[in-house]
């Protein structure tokens, strides 16, 4: 009776083991590739056959970035965390694995590493190791999942990925959703620090085609007759369009709206207070 009391104890822990599904590209199937390649975003993936993909993004901003995102075929169905390891190549036996990070796992959200952390995964795939991540399985309790971004046929696109980032523009869709144009008086002339803007803005135009509506919205001080600024508001507002239609964004994607004298920032009893009222505004939006 106790010897079968024991065998059943020992069958249920053996039962108890969870089982692994592995996924990981092998060496004839492993492909990198440069999916975006722009001054406004650089984007390196790479396949994991049946399981999803592994994402690295750089975009246009003031400082270098980088961010990580493990898109899943399946995605959680509940919270936890993901174990992120580098485990050395099969050439280099011996060689201990290093714990890189643990990634948060939100419930219908792929899994994301920030900036260092994704850096280490590009550094540590450069030296030929695979950054492997090691779940459990929300729709299984008897099965952990392991995921595996194989290092082969890296090198090449990760230069091509560098060298993308390094041409990305200085500034990004935040610098500039929101803008203010400076006018000199009497006129629809910019001045020069609004001129240099609003070419940096079009330059960005020219690569993000996300960009859904741009609004322009011109203004004035409160000299000269009330019909007069608002026709003026609607000229300067209408060149700006112009400016842009001549880099290339579609006119149907521009909105033009003059306000003449109305809607002042500031009094209108000196000259800087006035040059304050003399503007235009932009506003861009994505879907």
């Amino acid at each position: 009776m106790l010897f079968a009391i024991s065998t059943l104890l020992l069958s249920a822990s053996v039962m108890a083991q969870p089982q692994l599904r592995q996924y990981s590209a092998a060496i004839e199937q492993s492909t990198w590739q440069l999916s975006q390649s722009s001054p406004v975003a650089c984007q390196l993936q790479h396949e994991i056959p049946r399981f999803g993909q592994a994402v690295f993004r750089s975009v246009a901003n003031k400082g270098l970035n980088l961010d990580f995102e493990l898109q899943m075929l399946r995605l959680p169905d509940n919270y936890g965390l993901a174990e992120v390891m580098s485990l050395p190549p099969s050439w280099r036996p011996g060689e201990p694995a290093k714990a890189v990070a643990s990634m948060q796992l939100l419930k219908q959200f792929n899994g994301e590493l920030p900036k260092k952390v994704a850096w280490t995964l590009l550094s540590e795939l450069e030296h030929g190791f695979s950054p492997t991540f090691y779940f459990k399985d929300w729709y299984s309790p008897f099965d952990n999942v392991v995921a595996a971004i194989n290092p082969v046929q890296f090198p090449q696109p990760y230069h091509l990925f560098n060298q993308c980032i390094a041409k990305l523009l200085p500034y990004g869709f935040d610098d500039i959703a929101f803008t203010v144009l400076s006018y000199e008086s009497g006129g629809d002339q910019l001045t020069r620090e609004s001129q240099r803007r609003l070419a940096q803005i079009a330059e960005y135009l020219k690569y993000d085609n996300e960009i859904d509506v741009v609004e322009i919205q011109g203004y004035t001080d409160s000299y000269g007759g009330r019909w007069m600024n608002e026709q003026l508001s609607v000229k300067r507002a209408e060149k700006v369009k112009s400016f842009f239609v001549d880099a290339g964004l579609s006119a149907d994607r521009v909105q033009v709206e003059g306000f003449g004298e109305r809607r002042h920032i500031a009094p209108n009893d000196t000259a800087l207070e006035r040059k304050k009222n003399r503007r235009v505004v932009l506003q861009l939006t994505k879907p």
